[in-house]
């Protein structure tokens, strides 16, 4: 074999390894398991997350993010909720209705026939987490239970989905 046949089959090589990590750095793909998020996802969507997103700044209202937790009981699964609050604010739930410092959500992206929670709960967001909610409210398993999260813990936020191919696009 011709040596600089070699040190350009290693070159390509050390430039594809590159690509891979740089990639895999910014990137991570998953798929969403069960109804918490419906009607914005569904169950076997599969999602591209930006794993950057937070480096630079914090989640944002609105923000759908993916997050461990073990609150499901049991083993860590991955949890995929739109953020609600941030640092320093003051959630209320009451039935249906989520307001943030005292003012009504508009919520366009909430399951429509959502039956609400019932009584009245308020929470305060510390510093450094965030309250997050699914969209299909009746089922999801998220902050009015296991209270907000730490913003450390977000492993990205949802940028695009890939799958069913006829959604293809930008989540929002």
């Amino acid at each position: 074999m011709d040596k600089s046949f070699v040190k350009s089959l290693l070159i390509d090589l050390a430039i594809a390894i590159a690509i891979v990590l740089i990639v895999i750095a910014m990137i991570k793909p998953t798929i969403v398991r069960g109804p918490s998020m419906d009607d914005t996802l569904h169950d076997g969507n599969y999602l591209i997350l930006n794993k950057l997103a937070y480096r630079s700044e914090s989640p944002k209202y609105g923000d759908i993010v993916v997050f461990p937790s073990d609150a499901d009981g049991g083993e860590e699964k991955l949890f995929i909720k739109r953020v609600i609050g941030v640092g320093g604010d003051e959630v209320t739930v009451d039935g249906k209705t989520v307001y943030v410092n005292g003012k009504q959500l508009d919520e366009p992206y909430v399951q429509k026939d959502t039956e609400g929670t019932g009584a009245s709960k308020s929470w305060t967001v510390p510093e450094g987490k965030v309250f997050v909610m699914g969209d299909n409210r009746d089922v999801s398993l998220d902050s009015r239970r296991i209270g907000p999260i730490d913003e450390e813990i977000i492993i990205g936020k949802v940028a695009v989905r890939l799958f069913p191919f006829d959604q293809i696009g930008k989540v929002k």
